[in-house]
């Protein structure tokens, strides 16, 4: 079995400097995945990352978490796009 590595998010949250309520908003947007153990609630080492970049988007860029989301659709798009392109063209050149 698999055992993932997670911080408590109060204590990212210390580590950031940035509110609970912030990562809680990000989560119901589907931005990032918690998880819960009895009353705490938990993020992934793997999900940090996206973390950080919105933290940078709402700090740097002033960007509202409907800004982030439309974002992250988009790129979302973009990478799909970009694997679309690569696969037509691995066809084309055989």
């Amino acid at each position: 079995m698999k055992k993932t590595k997670r911080i408590a998010v109060e204590q990212c949250c210390t580590y950031y400097n940035i509110e609970t309520s912030f990562v809680v908003q990000l989560h119901e947007h589907g931005l990032i995945e918690l998880s819960r153990s009895g009353e705490k609630s938990f993020i992934e080492y793997d999900q940090l990352p996206n973390l950080e970049k919105y933290i940078r988007m709402h700090d740097e860029l002033e960007i509202n978490i409907a800004g982030m989301e439309a974002i992250g659709h988009l790129l979302e798009r973009l990478q799909n796009l970009q694997q679309e392109l690569k696969r037509l063209r691995d066809i084309r050149r055989h």
